[in-house]
């Protein structure tokens, strides 16, 4: 997958978690709980989507390289070509 096929799909889990979020205001170094408004919860959610989309275990210490888009989607790019 490329960068811009990982932030939509990242994107479309954030969006799917937090109806609410508009997909094109959300820039890439927005921090999802500081800046989009998200809870614990609403995470851990996202967390679940991403995993479950991608197939990828997600440790509770990555989680910080998932607070914004854009280190979203550098960690999900590591990842996957692991």
């Amino acid at each position: 997958m490329t960068p811009t096929d990982l932030r939509a799909a990242f994107i479309a889990d954030l969006t799917a978690v937090a109806p609410d979020l508009d997909p094109a205001a959300i820039g890439d170094n927005d921090h999802m709980q500081d800046d989009l408004g998200l809870d614990s919860m609403d995470f851990l959610n996202l967390v679940s989507a991403l995993h479950k989309r991608f197939g990828l275990p997600i440790p509770e210490a990555d989680y910080p390289r998932l607070a914004t888009a854009a280190l979203a989607v550098a960690y999900l790019d590591q990842a996957l070509a692991e």
